[in-house]
Formats: structure tokens, C-alpha cells, sequence
């Protein structure tokens, strides 16, 4: 510095001359920043594990689990820091304490957002913003060392007689130009393997990112780099290497509070190497004459964090979608290219700006590296990324749901049912359109699209939280859930397919149900049955399927993608739907049809979508048909097999699908569907509609009779007694996407034979056909004992349900 300028106050004045400086101090700082790298990125990388093992489990979501990481974060890393701010002498140290202790308490606050569900990620968003904002204030207001001008080297213009310093003022200044071109830089990796959600998520995005900005612009502002452009020509080197290691652990720290669980990751790889990019910026700024400033950390480290904060849903960095690739394969490919690019700008950077004798950045050669990166981006996005704008909705329960009650039963048998049903379907349409007129009215004039629902009385539209909070408003409106949509991949996840050879006979969970004893001894496969498949989909062209689906106009409805012939990608809808009337000793009831829906894609779903199939099985309708006055109840499947569960990561709650299996059940309908893969635990039957007392719930076994571990165990809410049944769910071997075969454990697997041993019942004798209530009590009497579980819930029978089905007993007890 200066030799009439005195030392940045609170830092102390520096070594005595002649007198080497004690090396502990640096020890100590390494050490520090060391400990403070690996701790924030382990418990980061802790804190998105056990939210996807709860996710996965089944368990109830922790709130307090963010809050108390991010808590002991700062505790751990602020300590050491607070020592290194107060106890050396070196100012260098001091302001490496002083800057990661200020970045613990950020990490801290925005850490502690996490408390809010992913489910509300607009809301989020915004408390990010403000809270990042307010840090920003309280950061740039709080008192500390002064910035400093150091000495210019010998030959050096100074500052004064610099012409940049002045001709930039008003307009932005080099330096800042080359920290957008480089921020632009990192969003192409974004750009080109994510996609935006709604409108105003990707506005709030942008204000968060912003507010990031600031935060870190007044963490690693001015005072923060004096003391490492001080005294000697060394310094712009010290500048880049060691301000920039300092920086890059202060990003850190900032970015692992940056975005809710599972968007923060990606931060914490490609962000702190622009430290080093921050650093070389110092040393140009100088060399034009005067220190940076906050803009180009502001823009810098903005544009970084809105990469994954817009262009990447929380909610799909999931091991929900870990198995194939999918969102967490291309966040982990934009990761790992924007660490790549990261790097090449910390080394170009620091090469460019930085050597010795360099000359500072000409505004011209910034600008224009920054106007081509920005068309670069724009250009990315149309041609190769996904472009538009795909947000989540909103699903409005009404109050007034339809009464079903005191629908007569009718003729015994097929006849009987087909009546019931079209009078549940003609007082659901009755109720919806009664009671849903002015609010469709109010949503279409605001521009909402809205789409109303009549099984459940129900509207999706769009919308975020203010729209949320104006429906919750409403007098007609029980509540309103989010509706999860899925963003678009780069390409097409690929297909699943099957690598086991096909059967040579009846497979060995067959032949534990007694189905091949009931086609052999008492002829009957199914014959007259219609079963309906809500899943990922069905390869329709599959041997085993393809000469059992009923056909016609109003036997297929993808709500997803909207295909016109039955398809499937994941598998999982093939091999379920096999497993209940496929060919070739795959499926219980292979005489029986079956109709098909796709409420699942890339394995997660929504509660409109859960919907959209579930309305269509009680009143199928023909390809663009209106499903409230095209519907065709006569048509309606007999039995649904549903291997999947609505949790509250996809907008659920309890209730949310309550009124649809009841008025499937009043039709004369009967809801399978799978008790979960959340086991050991006990009472983790909790997703819709697997918890619902009108719903044929199923757990799994394997080849031993024996309740599987991760069949998931009663009770359900209120004491009610879960699964009903149990049937062979480890190891079932069933079709493929392609035509092939693979084995697959779950109680997806179990449930759709247990919907097969209906169909055969059924066919066996057409008159239980819509008699719900004695076609249970058969199955459940029918029942084999069940190996126990040796888990805290005791035997099966006892506190998890009934027993094993058997399908020959069950059989013959319906011909009596």
C-alpha cells in the first residue's frame, strides 16, 4: 500500500520489517478451508440422501432436517473462521476468516429454507430471493477494512492517467463484460440439457439468482480483495491464486444454500472455481485504473446460479428417476460440463488477465464476447435445448362433491353393473357441471386453462401462489393442490427391455395362486372379463398382450403424450398388465381383455393425471373425445389393476383421490391396488389409494409364502386393517417393452394377479360381476395362511392383512 496510507482498520498493521512472519497463520487458514470444503459438501450430499431415502421409504418428510444441517454447518465451519478473522495478525488470514464466517451465516439462513416443501417451489424461490437480498443489505451495511488502491508497478499507468477508469463511467466497464461473458458461458451446459418451468417460477428463478448475486457481490466485494492486491509485484499472482482459493471456499459455502434439495449439487462443483475467474477480474480492474467492484461478482456468480435454479426441478433430481436417464443423469452431464467450463475460464482467465506485464482488458474485445455468448445461448436453447415453458398446475378440489348414495344394485351380473355405472356417471357430470361454471368461467377469462374433472369434482389450471392463495379463497374450493408436471429431457429416455428368455410353462407364482390348476380342471381363463391397466403404458404389439386387447376407439388414453396405440417406454405398465391376463403362462385370467392408460411417465405422476385414467375406466371415450359428454360407462372395464400410489412429492394428500375410488366402488368397479415397497415399517400403507377402505389392497411374498421386506405393512389410517391380501411379488417373471421378458420384485407385481384372479372368478360365474362385497369376502375365505413376518408387526394375519390368495379356491367357491 500506500506509504501515507494507514492499514485497513481491523486488520492491524502488518509484520515488523525484517522480521519473517510466522507460517502458522497460513497453516491454520489451509487446514480451515480444507475442513470447510469437505464438511459443506458432506453434509450436503447427507442432507439430499435421507430426504430421497424418505422419499423412497415412504416416510414423512422432515422439516426440521435442513434447518438443523445447515445449523451445524455454520457451527463447524463458522468457529474456525471467527479464530482466523480475530487472532492473526496477518490481514490476509483475518479476511479469509471474516469472509467464510459471513458465508456460514448466509449458508445458514438460505439453508434453512429447505423447510418448505419441494411441492412449493415458487414459494421457496421467493423467500430465497428476499432472504438472499435482505443477507446482501446486512453484509454491504455492516462495518469492516476499507477498501484500498495498492501501488501501480513501475511503468504502470496510474490511476489517474488512465483513460479506462474514466470513459466507462456510466456504462459497464470491461471487467463486468467479461464476467457476463463468462457467466453466459456457464448457463450453455443448462441451456442445452435443462428446461425452464412456468412463467413465474422462471421469473422468481431469476430474481433468486439475482439476489445470489448481491449476496456474493457483498461478500467478496472490494474490502475482501485489498489485502490480497497488496504490496510488490507479486501480487496479481496472490490475487488469482490465493484470493481466488478463498473466494472459490466463500461460493461454496454461499451456492450449498443455493436451491432446494438436490439443486444446490450441482453448485457446488462448477461454482467455486470462479473464484479464480473473480480474481484475475481484481487484477484487471486495477491495472485499468481502479478496483472491480461488485458488478462483475454480482453478474458472475447470478448467471451461475440461475443455470440450475431455472433450468433444473428440484423435484426430478430424484432417485425416483435415477434409473434410467433422466433428469439426474443430464443435471449430472451439465455438472460435470459446466465444472469443465469453469475451469477452462479460471485457467483462460488467469492467463489472459493476470500475467505479468499484462495490459488491462479492451471494452470493445468484452463487449463482443459477451454479445456473442448471449446470441450463443439464445441460439443453444431454440436449436438443441428444449425451449418454451413447462411449469407445474394447480388441481382444485371442490366442496360439493356428487352423492351416490342410494344407487339401486339393480340385476344381478353385467347388466346390473352397466346400470350402476351410468347412473354414477350421469350424477358425477350432473354435479361437476352444476357446480363448476363460475370458476371455469373466472380461470378462462384470467387466461388459466383450465380442465375440469368430474370423478373427483375437480379443475386443474395454472397457476402459482397467488393464484393458490385466491382459489383457496373461494367459497366453493375444499383446497387446492399442486399438480406436478414433468419438464421435457434432450432425448428420450431410452426404452426398458427384457433380458430373460420367455417361459416354457407356468411360472412358479402360477402355480402358488393354483391359475394353471383353473384353467386345466375347471376351464376357465378369463373368458368375458375386461380388465383395466392404469400404469407407464403397454406394448399392445407384445405376444403375450397383443391378442388380448379389446380394441375399438375408447380402449387406449395416453393423457401424457397422447399416442394413439398402446405403448410403453418404462416397461413397468407391460409387465403389470401381463402379469394379469398376458399369454403363455405369464398371466392369471390369459383369456381375459384388457383396456389400457397412461397416468405415469418417467415413473412419476400427478393427481390430474391419476385422474385423467381413473375417469376414463369408469367412462371410456374415443380418441379427442370429451370425456364429459363422450363418455361411454357401458364400456367401463370390471376390474382395475393400479400399481402405483400418489405420494405428496407428486401433489397428494390423504384425501386427494378419495372420491374417485368411491364412486368406482358405488359403479360396481373393483379398485386393485398395489400396498407399496415401503416396508419393514409398520401402518406405511399411506399413498392414495392404497390406504382406502374401498380399495382391494395388495402386499407381496416370495417363492417361501413368507411377507416380503419391503412389502409395505398395515395398519392403514384409522386402524383399518392393510393389505387385504397378499400374492407372489419377488422374482415374477412377465413381458416386456419389445417382447422380451424380465423378472421384477414389488408389490406392483403382485397386484395385477390378484386383479387376474377376479377376472377369473368372474368369468367363472358372471352374476358376482359389480357384487364387490361377496367376491371380497370369497377372496378373503378363500385365503391361504401367509408366512409371518419377522418384524415388529407380527404374523401377517394379525396386523398386515389377510392371507395368500388362492385362486382355485377362490374359483370354485364363486360357481357355488
Amino acid at each position: 500500500m500506500l506509504a501515507d496510507t494507514p492499514p485497513p482498520p481491523g486488520y492491524g498493521p502488518p509484520p515488523a520489517a525484517g522480521r519473517p512472519s510466522s507460517p502458522w497463520p497460513v497453516v491454520a487458514a489451509a487446514l480451515a478451508g480444507g475442513w470447510t470444503v469437505v464438511l459443506a459438501v458432506l453434509l450436503q450430499a447427507v442432507g439430499w440422501s435421507v430426504e430421497q431415502l424418505q422419499v423412497a421409504a415412504g416416510w414423512d418428510r422432515q422439516a426440521w432436517l435442513w434447518p438443523a444441517l445447515s445449523l451445524a454447518t455454520a457451527l463447524l465451519v463458522g468457529l474456525p473462521a471467527l479464530l482466523l478473522a480475530l487472532l492473526p495478525r496477518s490481514p490476509r488470514v483475518r479476511a479469509t476468516g471474516w469472509g467464510w464466517l459471513g458465508a456460514a451465516l448466509a449458508l445458514l439462513a438460505l439453508g434453512s429454507l429447505r423447510a418448505l416443501p419441494q411441492v412449493h417451489h415458487e414459494l421457496y424461490l421467493a423467500a430465497l430471493a428476499a432472504t438472499a437480498t435482505l443477507l446482501a443489505l446486512l453484509t454491504t451495511r455492516l462495518p469492516g477494512p476499507a477498501a484500498t488502491t495498492p501501488p501501480q508497478p513501475t511503468g504502470t499507468p496510474t490511476a489517474t492517467a488512465t483513460p479506462t477508469a474514466t470513459a466507462s463511467a456510466g456504462r459497464p466497464r470491461a471487467v463486468t463484460l467479461l464476467a457476463i461473458a463468462a457467466g453466459l458461458a456457464l448457463l450453455l451446459p443448462w441451456v442445452r440439457f435443462g428446461a425452464l418451468g412456468g412463467l413465474l417460477e422462471t421469473a422468481l428463478a431469476a430474481l433468486a439468482a439475482t439476489a445470489v448475486g448481491l449476496l456474493a457481490a457483498a461478500l467478496l466485494g472490494d474490502r475482501f480483495w485489498s489485502p490480497f492486491t497488496g504490496d510488490g509485484p507479486p501480487r496479481a499472482a496472490r490475487t488469482v491464486l490465493v484470493g481466488g482459493l478463498v473466494a472459490g471456499v466463500v461460493l461454496l459455502l454461499v451456492v450449498a444454500g443455493t436451491g432446494h434439495s438436490g439443486a444446490q449439487l450441482p453448485g457446488l462443483l462448477f461454482v467455486p472455481p470462479l473464484g479464480f475467474v473473480l480474481g484475475a477480474c481484481q487484477v484487471a480492474a486495477r491495472r485499468a485504473g481502479a478496483p472491480a467492484g461488485a458488478a462483475p461478482v454480482r453478474w458472475l456468480v447470478g448467471l451461475a446460479a440461475f443455470g440450475p435454479l431455472a433450468l433444473a426441478d428440484p423435484e426430478e433430481i430424484s432417485v425416483l428417476l435415477a434409473t434410467t436417464r433422466d433428469v439426474p443423469y443430464w443435471v449430472a452431464v451439465a455438472s460435470g460440463v459446466g465444472f469443465a467450463v469453469a475451469v477452462v475460464l479460471a485457467i483462460g482467465y488467469g492467463v489472459l488477465l493476470a500475467r505479468p506485464r499484462g495490459r488491462a482488458p479492451r471494452r470493445l474485445v468484452a463487449a463482443s464476447s459477451a454479445a456473442v455468448l448471449l446470441l450463443t445461448v439464445g441460439v443453444v436453447d431454440v436449436v438443441a435445448g428444449q425451449p418454451g415453458l413447462h411449469g407445474e398446475r394447480l388441481l382444485v378440489v371442490l366442496r360439493e362433491q356428487a352423492d351416490l348414495t342410494g344407487i339401486p344394485a339393480g340385476t344381478p351380473g353385467r347388466a346390473g353393473r352397466e346400470a350402476r355405472t351410468a347412473e354414477v356417471y350421469r350424477r358425477l357430470v350432473s354435479t361437476a357441471e352444476r357446480t363448476q361454471g363460475a370458476l371455469r368461467r373466472d380461470l378462462t377469462r384470467l387466461h388459466l386453462d383450465p380442465t375440469p374433472y368430474y370423478l373427483v369434482n375437480a379443475i386443474e389450471t395454472d397457476g402459482g401462489p397467488a393464484v393458490r392463495a385466491w382459489l383457496s379463497g373461494r367459497p366453493e374450493v375444499a383446497r387446492v393442490l399442486v399438480s406436478q408436471r414433468l419438464r421435457p429431457l434432450p432425448a428420450p429416455a431410452p426404452a426398458s427391455r427384457g433380458d430373460r428368455p420367455g417361459p416354457t410353462g407356468p411360472e412358479w407364482n402360477i402355480r402358488m395362486l393354483g391359475a394353471d390348476r383353473v384353467w386345466s380342471e375347471l376351464d376357465v381363463t378369463g373368458a368375458g372379463v375386461v380388465v383395466g391397466s392404469s400404469d407407464s403404458g403397454v406394448d399392445g404389439t407384445h405376444p403375450t398382450l397383443a391378442a388380448n386387447f379389446r380394441g375399438g376407439d375408447d380402449s387406449w388414453y395416453d393423457p401424457w403424450d397422447h399416442t394413439r396405440a398402446p405403448t410403453d417406454s418404462g416397461g413397468h405398465g407391460t409387465h403389470t398388465t401381463a402379469s394379469a391376463v398376458g399369454r403363455d403362462g405369464i398371466g392369471v385370467a390369459p383369456g381375459a381383455q384388457w383396456v389400457g392408460c397412461v397416468n405415469l411417465d418417467r415413473n412419476l405422476g400427478s393427481p390430474a393425471h391419476y385422474l385423467d385414467c381413473l375417469q376414463f375406466m369408469l367412462a371410456p371415450f374415443p380418441a379427442g373425445g370429451d370425456p364429459f359428454t363422450d363418455g361411454r360407462p357401458e364400456r367401463a372395464p370390471d376390474v382395475l389393476t393400479n400399481s402405483w400410489g400418489c405420494p405428496p412429492v407428486e401433489g397428494c394428500d390423504a384425501g386427494a383421490l378419495r372420491p374417485a375410488t368411491a364412486a368406482l366402488t358405488a359403479a360396481g368397479i373393483l379398485v386393485v391396488a398395489a400396498a407399496g415397497n415401503t416396508g419393514p415399517d409398520c401402518g406405511s400403507i399411506v399413498d392414495p389409494p392404497a390406504p382406502y377402505p374401498d380399495v382391494l389392497t395388495v402386499g407381496a411374498v416370495g417363492r417361501d409364502r413368507r411377507v416380503t421386506e419391503f412389502s409395505s405393512r398395515g395398519p392403514a389410517a384409522g386402524g383399518a386393517a392393510k393389505p387385504d391380501l397378499v400374492a407372489p411379488g419377488a422374482e415374477v417373471l412377465s413381458a416386456m417393452p419389445g417382447g422380451g421378458y424380465a423378472a421384477l420384485d414389488g408389490t406392483s407385481m403382485a397386484t395385477p394377479q390378484v386383479a387376474g384372479v377376479v377376472a377369473l372368478m368372474w368369468s367363472a360365474n358372471p352374476a358376482l360381476v359389480g357384487d364387490l362385497d361377496r367376491t371380497r369376502n370369497i377372496l378373503r375365505d378363500t385365503a391361504q395362511p401367509a408366512g409371518p413376518a419377522d418384524l415388529s408387526c407380527g404374523p401377517v394375519a394379525a396386523s398386515t392383512g389377510a392371507g395368500l390368495v388362492d385362486a382355485y379356491a377362490a374359483v370354485r367357491a364363486a360357481r357355488r
